[in-house]
């Protein structure tokens, strides 16, 4: 079969390349999964260059979320059958075939698209998990900022949901038009000076007890200045690569509790994972999420495809597509 794979640790585009491998075998609790979509997410390259939370043995071939059909179940697995649509997280999934655990597979309805169900696990189930996480009422404020980003639109439009209030800081001018055609509020810019101003008025001055920063740099220290006394920052991720950055200040005068959030690892019980990841499906399956895909590859082409990721002002995700649905 046809994979992505790579045998050292560094830049995804320079790394990666095509091969051809041994189709997996499904063990017991296992099943295996003819890939027909599989999204590129910021982790996948991350730990392509090794700065992930985990590094696979070498060579590995990258990948943890599609959408695929059946094709065999591994002994004890009852509640899927051979020939059926599922999404899930996975490892390996840039490749005609790959293997999961099958506890972790969801069937999928025939309404939801391919493109749509191929993200449904890993940024959705994110934001799900991270409002719960931040132990919010309704009524509340939070601040983050990529809001422009897959999991800032989900939180943004998950947040008023639960009556929870989103403000969603940019880095651009234009996103805020740009989200805002896609029904999304609340957006200030920070590339244009006053915007703290901005945020303010959003709020009415309302305190905003929660911040969350997915770019590392000074995006921690952006979003803590409009953040309340006693607020909580909560480091969900690093998009700039770089290192927080947090003045004595903001630390010392605003008595601020700073820790991480990783969904790979939820403080969350498995019972309510299992019922947020019910909620997606049947949010997908009614049409009210919908998650689009900017430009799909081939696996021959994964190292375009990762290029193509990093471009800025994508309106979706990049993809790698796998096997026609048959």
């Amino acid at each position: 079969m046809r994979s992505a794979i790579y045998e050292t640790f560094g830049p995804p585009q320079q790394v990666l390349h095509s091969a051809e491998r041994d189709k997996p075998v499904a063990g017991p609790g296992q099943a295996l999964v003819r890939m027909v979509l599989s999204p590129i997410h910021n982790h996948d390259l991350a730990t392509i260059a090794g700065n992930y939370g985990f590094k696979p043995s070498l060579p590995a071939v990258p990948g943890t979320e599609a959408v695929g059909v059946v094709e065999a179940l591994g002994a004890g697995v009852t509640h899927l059958a051979v020939g059926q649509r599922v999404a899930g997280g996975a490892a390996e999934t840039w490749a005609e075939y790959y293997l999961a655990d099958a506890q972790r597979l969801v069937p999928v309805p025939d309404s939801v698209s391919d493109e749509t169900a191929c993200q449904l696990v890993s940024m959705p189930l994110s934001a799900k998990m991270l409002l719960v996480d931040l132990q919010l009422q309704p009524g509340d404020w939070i601040v983050q900022n990529a809001g422009n980003g897959a999991v800032g639109k989900l939180v943004a439009q998950f947040g008023p949901q639960q009556g929870i209030n989103v403000v969603s800081l940019v880095r651009r001018d234009a996103a805020v038009a740009e989200l805002a055609a896609l029904g999304i509020g609340n957006v200030v810019s920070t590339e244009s000076a006053g915007w703290q101003d901005r945020v303010r008025a959003i709020t009415g001055g309302a305190p905003i007890v929660r911040a969350v920063d997915s770019l590392g740099g000074t995006g921690a220290d952006q979003v803590v200045e409009v953040a309340a006394q006693g607020a909580e920052l909560v480091s969900f991720g690093a998009m700039t690569g770089a290192p927080i950055t947090l003045t004595p200040a903001q630390l010392l005068f605003k008595g601020l509790t700073v820790r991480g959030f990783w969904g790979a690892k939820p403080r969350l019980a498995g019972e309510v994972i299992g019922r947020l990841l019910g909620e997606l499906v049947a949010s997908a399956a009614k049409g009210e999420l919908m998650l689009p895909i900017e430009a799909e590859f081939q696996i021959a082409d994964v190292a375009r495809a990762v290029a193509a990721s990093g471009e800025p002002g994508r309106k979706g995700k990049v993809a790698i597509r796998g096997m026609a649905r048959r």
